[in-house]
């Protein structure tokens, strides 16, 4: 909300807004690596201003304005464990005065949280602060088991505990995709408090570069986890590199299946490099070098499946068509047949298949990689996307106006 001004004209007090409104962008840690649509998102918007607000900074980190953002534990030198038992009384117990305050200095008129576990704990900073509240589900925190979020740390055994009360408390609800929000049905979350929006993808940083020279290269960028199906890609390069011995296979990411991958990966194929957690600006390069973009995910034993895939979108805005499998909410992503070729789950010798008709096919691979540039244009521009995200803030706001518990800080916000 932006902090308003006295002035005396005509024997009236006039307040003045002389900024914009705030919105407290809440995520945990913050920002880690893997959350760079979160700062995208937030960076995007026009009628709104972000300011990010988390218990901890993630090690190592994303980079936000220092101005913008407020940490309950807000010394990096200090102790690991002092750290996290500075914690305990807001996780816990909802309960951190200095916090609150350092966030209510921020004037913000709106908190949105993103994954639902996270939510849940930012509830009492909400409540203090006496704020409305937008949840964005982006995958995991709607498709794991229970019984696997159970086995998982305090904050999220407390999440499927607790998640009845989220479920009562939030505003609304944004899904990332249609996928996720079958999944959150399932799970109890009110019908008609789920909207799906999309993220959106950076279409002026991921487009196309046509100097740069298309190589014979299969890219893959994401974490090494089950869920990404690196297994099924590492045997469907296999038969790829026996049929046409020149193609690479390059894997950008890391994660707790990068030795295992590895080996197999030196048993089977004949060139294959892992290169690790790169920047934004070394995928777009490898987006732009590569022929086809392979990101074959499953939905793994615990539930875990793709809730969108933000990588299938970027790749497709720097037109470089894309083989998969029809899983989550890939489908929603990649248009089969038409920006891509995507295989039944698990199948990866239809993978094979698809591969190697993309990279003998030129044509083709200009067709799909110019269809998905302009599917991205339409759909998923995060310029267009996240003017619709402030349209449904002004519409969590305004209702909450209505309410008339916050109309008099919302008028004065300059939102309604």
């Amino acid at each position: 909300m932006p902090l308003p001004t006295e002035s005396p004209e005509n024997g009236l007090t006039i307040r003045h807004s002389q900024e914009k409104p705030v919105i407290a962008i809440y995520a945990e840690p913050l920002l880690s690596l893997s959350m760079t649509f979160v700062r995208a998102q937030a960076s995007a918007l026009v009628r709104f201003r972000p300011v990010y607000v988390s218990p901890q900074r993630a090690v190592p980190s994303l980079e936000i304005p220092p101005e913008q953002t407020v940490v309950l534990c807000d010394n990096p030198g200090a102790p690991w464990a002092w750290n996290r038992l500075k914690q305990v009384p807001f996780k816990v117990f909802g309960h951190a005065p200095l916090f609150f305050r350092k966030v209510r200095a921020c004037n913000p008129v709106l908190l949105h949280a993103h994954f639902g576990p996270a939510g849940l704990t930012a509830l009492p900073l909400a409540r203090q602060l006496k704020l409305p509240v937008v949840v964005t589900f982006h995958g995991y925190d709607a498709t794991l088991t229970d019984k696997e979020l159970a086995g998982s740390h305090y904050r999220i055994r407390a999440y499927v505990r607790n998640r009845h009360v989220l479920q009562r408390e939030a505003n609304l609800f944004l899904a990332v995709s249609q996928f996720v929000r079958n999944e959150m049905l399932a799970r109890g979350f009110p019908d008609e408090r789920i909207v799906v929006h999309y993220t959106g993808v950076d279409v002026e940083f991921f487009r196309p570069q046509p100097q740069v020279r298309r190589e014979p290269v299969v890219l893959f960028t994401g974490r090494l986890v089950e869920k990404k199906g690196c297994v099924h890609l590492i045997r469907a390069m296999a038969e790829v590199q026996t049929a046409m011995p020149t193609v690479k296979l390059v894997m950008i990411g890391d994660g707790e299946l990068r030795n295992d991958l590895e080996q197999m990966a030196r048993a089977t194929l004949r060139d294959c490099s892992f290169l690790g957690m790169q920047s934004a600006d070394t995928v777009r390069e490898w987006m732009s070098r590569a022929t086809v973009f392979c990101g074959p995910s499953i939905r793994g034993k615990s539930g875990d499946a793709e809730g969108f895939g933000m990588v299938f979108a970027e790749a497709q805005s720097m037109e470089l068509p894309v083989a998969s499998f029809a899983c989550g909410g890939i489908t929603e992503a990649v248009a089969h047949g038409d920006t891509g070729l995507l295989a039944a789950e698990g199948d990866w010798q239809t993978l094979a298949h698809n591969l190697l008709l993309l990279l003998r096919n030129e044509n083709l691979r200009k067709r799909m990689g110019a269809a998905g540039r302009q599917r991205i244009l339409k759909l998923f521009d995060l310029s267009t996307q996240t003017r619709m995200l402030e349209n449904l803030y002004t519409r969590v706001l305004t209702g909450a106006a209505t309410s008339g518990t916050w109309e008099t800080r919302f008028k004065a916000a300059n939102v309604l």
